[in-house]
Order: structure tokens, then C-alpha cells, then sequence
């Protein structure tokens, strides 16, 4: 019998550290990946294509939506992202844990679709405390954070609509929790 992987969905608000938590769990096993999204969005310095994300124009991305390439997709701060569907059943058909780490519209949309991916929403330990890490990061005006604050919410009204949630105040120790979270949930999977 063949094992079939595992689709993690992790969501947060900007600034809880997403990518640095999937990162160090990267590091503790060996059998994770990041579904590539794909975005609108300009390149941020050090970003690649293909690696980071599918940088597409807006024409190519409404392309992908048409053809059904997309698992999800949806438009957050003014620029769309989504989902290239290939990647994940890839992975997936490997045996890999396959993480989709997206925003809180397109998380719902595949939990929706794929009642069986673990969803994980990665929590502040307060808002203040999410404040001044979007703040202390110095990549956005003002305005850019409060815009960002405003976004985060409305994404934190939605943390119960996931199966687990993760405070991220310890970095190991919510890597800890994830790590776990992935190990029960495969292992009820191999039953």
C-alpha cells in the first residue's frame, strides 16, 4: 500500500511568522514542501520565480483561473494569489506534507474542497504584540500597517474556522505543536 501524503494548510495574519515557522519545521523533518503559489504581485527583493512564487500579470493569472489551474485564488491587499493545483497532487502522490500557506478566503475555499487537509492558523500572541512586529520590520508606511492591521482582523475573526490553532509567542514551541499536530494527523492517516 502505497502512503499518500498529507495537505497542510497554515494561515496568519501578516507578521506572525508563517514562513519562519515552516522554515524550521522544514529543517526538523524531511518530508515537507511548500506549494509554489502563484500572485500578481511584484518580486520582493531576493524572490524568485518559481522558487518564491509564479510572478504572473494579471492577464496570465485570469488565464490560470479560466483553465482551472488553480486550487484556490483570491485577491488580498489589491493583488491576486492562488494555488497551482499540479504541485500539490505532485507532492501529495510522493508521500510528501505538502504546506498551502495562504490567506484566510483561499484557506476556506480549500477547506471547503479538501475536507481532509489539516488546517493550522498561526496566532499572534496579541494584537499589540503583532503591531509592533509589522512595525520593528520596517518594510511599510504607516498607513501600509494600519491597512495590514485592518486585514489581520478580519483574518483573526476567522482563526475558529480552522481545526488547530497555534499561538507563535515561542517559536519552538509552536514548531513543537505543528510538528506534532503533522505527526498525529499522519499517523491517523496510515491506519
Amino acid at each position: 500500500m502505497r502512503n499518500e501524503g498529507l495537505i497542510v494548510i497554515l494561515s496568519a495574519p501578516s507578521g506572525c511568522g508563517k514562513d519562519t515557522v515552516f522554515n524550521k519545521i522544514c529543517r526538523l523533518r524531511g518530508d515537507c514542501v511548500e506549494s509554489v503559489s502563484a500572485t500578481t504581485r511584484s518580486p520582493r527583493r531576493g524572490e524568485e520565480n518559481g522558487v518564491n512564487y509564479y510572478f504572473k500579470t494579471k492577464s496570465e493569472f485570469e488565464q490560470m483561473i479560466a483553465d482551472n489551474q488553480l486550487l484556490e485564488y483570491a485577491c488580498y491587499n489589491g493583488f491576486y494569489y492562488g494555488t497551482p493545483i499540479d504541485g500539490v497532487k505532485r507532492a501529495v502522490s510522493k508521500g510528501l506534507v505538502c504546506f498551502l500557506i495562504i490567506e484566510v478566503q483561499g484557506a476556506e475555499k480549500v477547506m471547503e474542497m479538501l475536507p481532509d487537509a489539516v488546517s493550522i492558523f498561526l496566532l499572534p500572541p496579541s494584537r499589540d504584540d503583532l503591531y509592533k512586529r509589522l512595525s520593528s520590520r520596517g518594510t511599510d508606511s504607516p498607513e501600509m500597517i494600519e491597512k495590514r492591521m485592518s486585514i489581520a482582523d478580519f483574518e483573526l475573526a476567522h482563526a475558529d474556522s480552522y481545526k488547530y490553532q497555534v499561538v507563535n509567542d515561542d517559536l519552538d514551541k509552536a514548531v513543537s505543536e505543528i510538528n506534532e499536530i503533522i505527526d498525529n494527523e499522519l499517523q491517523k492517516r496510515s491506519k
